[in-house]
């Protein structure tokens, strides 16, 4: 079965509006953890504007009380990243080619420009036992090159898909994400998946490409969880992933 990891920044930023340190990220993943969750994802930007400094180092000790879950950092390894997870050391680090201003992810690497300076830094991080997964859009170039540059994994950005889901036009998109992630498997890459899915789009885009390893869900899954609860939200998620 696709795993499932919880990103947790949206828990973050309702934490960060008052100082009084509720909701609690630790928490939340401990909840998430409960209910089943393969894997907690987080985010950290060089603003902290969600996930501060100190939760990636509060979820690192809970995560290494409750192997095998994995824990996931995402993050531009050009801006203030690097020094973090070298110390900390995730099981995963998914590199997002993110600028500070950006709102969030909303595309991937361009590794004919990116690939050679992003090549010794997945070498370093594969050192410290670290999975590399890069974020890319759905382009078999870009997938041609992640393999070339070493990486051990990509996530395709499904905002796209997502889109086209809402306005009932789906398979507009998911030629392009079959075949990035055929493309993927005849490579030897591993395949993530994550941006906007929800109980909605991700059991057909998983039965469409069975073989995705993880999906990352933050967004749509806090919002799901103001009107189900998290610990229920993550089984329901987790149900969809099994039934598709």
């Amino acid at each position: 079965m696709t795993a499932l990891s919880v990103n947790l920044n949206k828990v973050a930023l309702l934490r960060n509006s008052r100082n009084i340190g509720i909701p609690s990220v630790v928490e939340a993943a401990r909840i998430c953890i409960a209910a089943g969750a393969h894997g907690i994802t987080v985010h950290p930007r060089p603003d902290q504007r969600h996930i501060r400094i100190r939760d990636v180092y509060d979820l690192a000790g809970l995560l290494a009380e409750v192997k095998p879950v994995e824990y996931n950092i995402e993050g531009n390894p050009f801006a203030e990243f690097m020094a973090l997870v070298r110390e900390v050391r995730p099981t995963q680090c998914t590199l997002v080619p993110d600028s500070p201003e950006q709102q969030t992810s909303d595309h991937g690497w361009d590794l004919v420009r990116d690939g050679e300076r992003l090549r010794p830094i997945i070498a370093e991080l594969q050192a410290l036992g670290i999975r590399v997964s890069l974020f890319l859009d759905p382009e078999p170039e870009q997938v041609r090159l992640a393999k070339a540059v070493g990486a051990d994994r990509i996530e395709l950005y499904t905002e796209p898909y997502a889109a086209a889901f809402a306005r009932g036009e789906a398979a507009s998109q998911m030629p392009r994400y079959l075949a990035a992630a055929t493309l993927a498997r005849e490579l030897g890459l591993g395949l993530n998946a994550g941006h906007d899915l929800n109980l909605d789009n991700l059991p057909p885009f998983i039965r469409a490409i069975p073989w995705v390893q993880e999906v990352s869900i933050g967004h749509a899954l806090i919002a799901d969880a103001l009107k189900m609860g998290l610990h229920d939200t993550v089984q329901a998620y987790l149900r969809a992933l099994s039934a598709a």
